[in-house]
Formats: C-alpha cells, structure tokens, sequence
C-alpha cells in the first residue's frame, strides 16, 4: 500500500497567510483558495477590495491545478495557442493564477489566485506555495 502526504490546516494557514502577504505588499485586493489533491476547498481568503466574483474564480483555478497536475496557465496557453476544443473540457479556470502544490514528486493540492492581472495572479500563488515547499 502506497501513504502519501496531505495538506494539514496549520499548511494551509501558511499558504494563505504567505499568499496574502504577497497580496498585500503589492495592494492587490485579491481571493486566495486552496485545495487539497482532489480539488476539493480547503480554505478561501477573500482580501478586502476583491470582488466577490473573484471568489469563485480562484476556487475554479485551485481545483483545476489540483485536478489537471499543473499550473492553470498551461491550459491558458493552450487555449490561446489554438487548440480552442479544451475549453469544452470538464473543468473550469482554466485561466492563470492556479498552481499545484507538489511534495516529493506528489500534487497534493493546488492555490488559486484571483483578481488582478493573470501574471500578478501566479506570483501570489506561487509566494503561498513558496510557504510550504521552500
């Protein structure tokens, strides 16, 4: 039987914090959401100024970097590159700012950022990753 590493709640608190943290120091009002492996929500941080639509938006992301095993903006350029038929897969935010966590080789969860622009959206997530994965 295989074990593998999970996402404890003091790690999401950490992702989030370093997430907001980022967030702030750029006074980006933006929506943090982290999932576990399976792309179910564990935690969502809604920043003050962000827009309630981000809030969907950047569980979408999260769920679909768990979900897919990469970052969302894979499936961005993709799209953008010409292979239009992916929009009609079966996950939503498919747009940049959703990055996996991965420990020893293992997704196991994603953040998704939304709320400002696409590259400033990666950068967050990738500061709250940063937290827990060095």
């Amino acid at each position: 039987m295989q074990t593998k590493a999970i996402l404890a709640q003091a790690d999401v608190l950490n992702v989030l914090d370093a997430a907001q943290k980022e967030a702030d120091s750029n006074s980006w009002p933006v929506t943090i959401a982290v999932t576990d492996d399976g792309g179910h929500l564990l935690a969502l941080r809604r920043l003050d100024g962000a827009a309630p639509f981000s809030a969907e938006v950047a569980s979408h992301k999260a769920r679909s970097a768990a979900l897919g095993r990469k970052e969302t903006q894979v499936f961005e350029e993709m799209i953008n590159g010409g292979r239009t038929a992916f929009v009609t897969a079966p996950l939503q935010g498919l747009l940049s700012g959703g990055v996996p966590i991965t420990v020893d080789g293992h997704v196991v969860g994603a953040v998704g950022i939304s709320g400002v622009k696409p590259d400033q959206d990666v950068q967050i997530a990738k500061a709250g990753v940063a937290a827990i994965t060095g």
